[in-house]
């Protein structure tokens, strides 16, 4: 029998990705699809995979797809109720959540709650929302695996050693495309400078936080709630290479360490497989290619988001959110050329600061908390 797939966020990268799995495997069948407003991809994409159900989150965009699909079989729908509806499709088996942003919270909560696996990108989620959710999934016996590299690393990594084995989380950092620079060099970079990642292709918003190593931050909260560690147990460490995608290391100092090519089909294809693997077409490591692999401990000083993740981490409650709201929407500022690279951290300090950090909050108290950050920030220009 197939897997039956539903994409939350199919025309995104880790989306057409995960595409490009389903195309070149007999293992799966994809039931619903959900984009922003990229509906000519979509289109595309229904006409290959033909899939029950669509979503658009744009209703202008969702009305014209309505007209331009009017002799398939396909029910489209728009707005969170067409992304709840695809996250609770009653075929579907496994959830891809890539939608990039807050709003794939409620989708994938929707889809833990109807005792769908997850398999997860949308970092939004544990950062924003991590206690509620891991319960949420323990509550329906609901599997979270993670799709995106460093996390899919330890998940695997993990599995040479009990729970209460693990000493420690390394999670690995390329390091972006500003690695080596100090503040001064930064100055004047650019959002084009920014997009330039050395060796992963990724969407525009994740480009700009690996650069300020914001990415980083937020996946050392994500970690803390997928793998129930304290964040004293969680290290960071710049591997420019991008061959080690993460290690875990044992109580007797054995360390476990996932490698591969710098090729996100790996993991979503474990993520979908899991626990089997399967051959796939993606190009193998060749070691006789490699000439070394080094470590180096990430510069907080030029980069301070990284630490201002870890603080946010540590205060707990709705900081997180607040922390996750402000950054979203000041890299929105940087791409559209209103603020500069070296003011990001700073306007992410300046809202966690003035935020009232509430400690043990319900979704609703993190959903408005998000909504004061964007509001906060949005005020200022």
């Amino acid at each position: 029998m197939k897997k039956k797939i539903s994409i939350l966020g199919s025309t995104g990268s880790i989306g057409t990705q995960a595409l490009d799995v389903i195309r070149n495997s007999k293992d799966f069948e994809v039931t619903a699809l959900t984009a922003n407003s990229n509906i000519d991809l979509l289109e595309k994409q229904i006409m290959e995979f033909k899939p029950k159900l669509v979503a658009v989150a744009d209703n202008k965009k969702a009305l014209e797809l309505k007209k331009r699909m009017n002799l398939y079989d396909v029910e489209i729908l728009a707005g969170m109720e067409g992304l709840l509806a695809a996250a609770r499709e009653e075929e579907c088996e496994i959830v891809i959540s890539s939608i990039v942003g807050m709003v794939g919270l409620k989708p994938t909560l929707e889809a833990i709650k109807h005792k769908k696996t997850i398999a997860l990108a949308n970092k939004e989620t544990l950062v924003t929302a991590g206690k509620l959710v891991i319960e949420e999934a323990k509550k329906n016996k609901v599997n979270i695996i993670p799709l995106d590299s460093e996390h899919s690393a330890i998940f695997q990594s993990l599995l040479s050693g009990k729970q209460n084995e693990l000493n420690r989380i390394i999670l690995t950092a390329s390091g972006g495309p500003f690695r080596g620079k100090n503040k001064d060099q930064l100055n004047n970079v650019t959002f084009r400078d920014a997009l330039k990642h050395p060796n992963w292709s990724m969407g525009r918003k994740i480009s700009i936080d690996s650069a300020t190593l914001m990415n980083k931050g937020l996946e050392v909260i994500e970690a803390k709630w997928l793998f129930d560690v304290d964040i004293e147990n969680i290290d960071v460490v710049v591997h420019p290479q991008s061959i080690i995608h993460s290690m875990v290391e044992f109580v007797d100092g054995s360390i476990i360490a996932q490698l591969g090519p710098t090729d996100m089909r790996i993991p979503i294809q474990y993520a979908l497989t899991y626990p089997q693997r399967k051959q796939n077409n993606v190009k193998k490591l060749d070691f006789s290619q490699i000439k070394a692999l080094t470590f180096e401990q990430p510069d907080m000083d030029t980069f301070p988001c990284l630490k201002l993740a870890i603080n946010a981490l540590k205060a707990g409650g709705t900081m997180t959110a607040v922390l996750n709201a402000a950054n979203e929407e000041i890299v929105k500022l940087f791409l559209n050329e209103k603020i500069k690279f070296n003011d990001i951290p700073m306007y992410i300090q300046r809202v966690m600061q003035y935020h009232n950090n509430i400690i043990n909050p319900t979704l609703e108290d993190i959903l408005q908390s998000d909504k004061w950050a964007r509001e906060y920030i949005i005020a200022q220009f």
